[in-house]
């Protein structure tokens, strides 16, 4: 087998084996977990509320791809607080552990969303954001992977974890569960929000 085919199987095998489960610990199915992110994302839409996504490094280019495509193509208001003013900013004149704490207590309001994305589920500013998100009764998504214990695992309304202990496949499946998420459910509005079957295939 070539080294292509090996990379995409074990690819393949931690999407197979992603793990949701909601803030009491309880687990979901990934059709399930993906049909409860649907439906708050509908919510929002009706409310005009905004879904904000944060992330670092990789995460970060994660994080401001889908805020674009959610506002471009997904027709709701989505952000990313990746601007680099803002972010150096706040994270030379007060810590980088607030670089998206702070701006979301500016921006954010009860009824918004929050979508963490960490590979590692640790990183300070994350769970700092986490933190802010809760305070201003946002509704929270995280997505890790790394540990099972990791500290954004259990934080979310909805957490998406991946088994893996490398940063390419977490990242790979992270982009591939978003990507899932936000494509289903454009094609779920244009099909006027019928349920829809999910596969293997797809997620």
């Amino acid at each position: 087998m070539s080294d292509y085919k090996k990379y995409m199987n074990r690819l393949k095998q931690y999407l197979d084996t992603v793990e949701v489960t909601m803030s009491s610990g309880a687990p979901l199915s990934v059709e399930d977990g993906l049909n409860e992110w649907f439906v708050m994302t509908e919510q929002l839409m009706s409310r005009n509320n905004t879904m904000f996504f944060v992330g670092n490094g990789a995460s970060a280019m994660m994080a401001s791809h889908m805020a674009a495509d959610a506002s471009k193509n997904g027709n709701f208001r989505a952000m990313a607080f990746n601007e680099p003013a803002l972010l150096t900013a706040v994270s030379n004149d007060i810590c980088y552990e607030q670089s998206f704490a702070v701006p979301l207590k500016r921006f954010g309001n009860p009824g918004d969303i929050l979508v963490a994305i960490s590979s590692s589920g640790g990183s300070p500013n994350i769970i700092a954001a986490i933190a802010a998100a809760r305070e201003l009764a946002m509704r929270i998504i995280t997505l890790s992977g790394m540990k099972s214990d990791n500290p954004s695992r259990r934080a979310g309304d909805l957490n998406f974890f991946v088994p893996s202990m490398t940063y390419g496949m977490t990242e790979s499946a992270h982009q591939s569960i978003l990507h899932c998420w936000l494509d289903v459910f454009m094609e779920r509005n244009v099909r006027h929000l019928q349920p829809l079957t999910f596969t293997p295939s797809l997620i």
